[in-house]
């Protein structure tokens, strides 16, 4: 698949661009296991079922982003604005979230086992169960 005159496929590596603008892409079940796509611009971007498996994605702008049913295990998302973000029944085990936004976004059914979560912004404890977050670190979170 080419986006903006990139091929888009597992494991490519964008981090040395800057400005890449992906958003309101549809980028429905894609393959991106392995990608890095460190400070890319995905807001608005339908992620539903896509691979992101071990990619890195830290400092990305995922507001209002289809993410859900996504595997997204062992993924970096460092510092990543996830704002009204779909994460609904997205795999995110083993998962590095820290310092990310997570307000308004919604992780009903999402596995949240091993997940770093330490200093996560608007994380709210009503979208999660004890079993998904098993083994998750919370330090310096606070739960809404």
């Amino acid at each position: 698949m080419i986006i903006n005159g990139y091929e888009i496929k597992p494991g490519i590596d964008l981090s040395h661009l800057e400005d890449v603008d992906m958003s309101y892409t549809d980028l429905r079940g894609i393959n991106l296991e392995g990608a890095k796509l460190i400070g890319i611009n995905l807001n608005g971007t339908n992620l539903s079922g896509a691979n992101l498996r071990y990619a890195d994605l830290s400092g990305a702008m995922l507001q209002e982003s289809d993410l859900s049913g996504a595997d997204l295990s062992g993924a970096i998302f460092r510092s990543v604005d996830l704002d009204s973000a779909n994460l609904e029944g997205a795999n995110l085990k083993d998962a590095d979230l820290s310092s990310s936004l997570l307000y308004s976004a919604n992780l009903k059914g999402a596995d949240l086992r091993g997940t770093n979560l330490e200093e996560v912004c608007g994380l709210y404890d009503d979208d999660l169960g004890d079993e998904i977050l098993e083994g998750a670190n919370l330090e310096g979170t606070i739960l809404y």
